[in-house]
């Protein structure tokens, strides 16, 4: 049986134990044995390294170099990980190393709650197998990504609330290598009552098998 840890903490504005609680249902649902902690020091732990799959769900806060270490190695390693919005893309804002791994850093919502596009990029991908383009409401994540990312869905911006980024495509949706792991990410998901969206819930779902070895 395939094991997969939760790592749950960070600013309670994304309510990230409501948020574990649905990853771990869907995950148990997938035949994963699931295990859930509300500390980075879990992230130290050696036996990680032995996981399939590792999902932070931990806006903002920091990680101690120890946890910084442990974690990176283990995905370089073979570890997947997996994560959605501010839990894995504005998690642990001082740790370049953990934003390397995880191809993109969150840096504005212009406008907060918003209406906007999802643009499925990649329709080919299993991921992404029969999902259309969908309106969304949440807050439109801008990010700083790493262009070796693969793109599997996109927004483009109005430029309603930031007028200089009008035009601008930015990715939503994308997985990547990290060493020998498997990484994917997802900025829909600002509060649990999203993972009542069908094409959040479906994406995030199939990306987390996709990236547990």
């Amino acid at each position: 049986m395939r094991q997969a840890l939760i790592v749950w903490g960070g600013w309670e504005g994304h309510e990230p134990e409501a948020g574990a609680r649905a990853v771990k249902s869907m995950l148990e649902e997938e035949g994963f044995a699931v295990r859930v902690e509300n500390t980075t020091a879990a992230f130290a732990d050696p036996a990680i390294a032995e996981l399939s799959l590792i999902v932070p769900i931990y806006t903002m806060s920091k990680l101690a170099k120890a946890e910084e270490a442990n974690l990176t190695k283990a995905v370089e390693n073979g570890v997947g990980l997996g994560g959605y919005h501010g839990g894995m893309g504005d998690a642990f804002r001082e740790s370049t190393e953990y934003q390397f791994m995880c191809g993109g850093q969150w840096v504005a919502h212009p406008g907060n709650i918003i209406d906007y596009r999802v643009n499925i990029m990649r329709r080919d991908d299993p991921i992404m197998n029969g999902i259309d383009d969908f309106a969304y409401r949440s807050e439109q994540y801008y990010m700083h990504v790493d262009p070796s990312n693969e793109v599997l869905a996109t927004t483009t911006f109005s430029g309603e609330h930031a007028p200089w980024i009008d035009g601008v495509v930015m990715p939503v949706v994308w997985k990547r290598r990290h060493g020998k792991g498997r990484v994917f990410y997802s900025s829909l998901g600002h509060v649990a009552k999203e993972f009542e969206v069908p094409q959040m819930r479906t994406i995030l779902r199939r990306g987390l098998v996709w990236a547990a070895r």
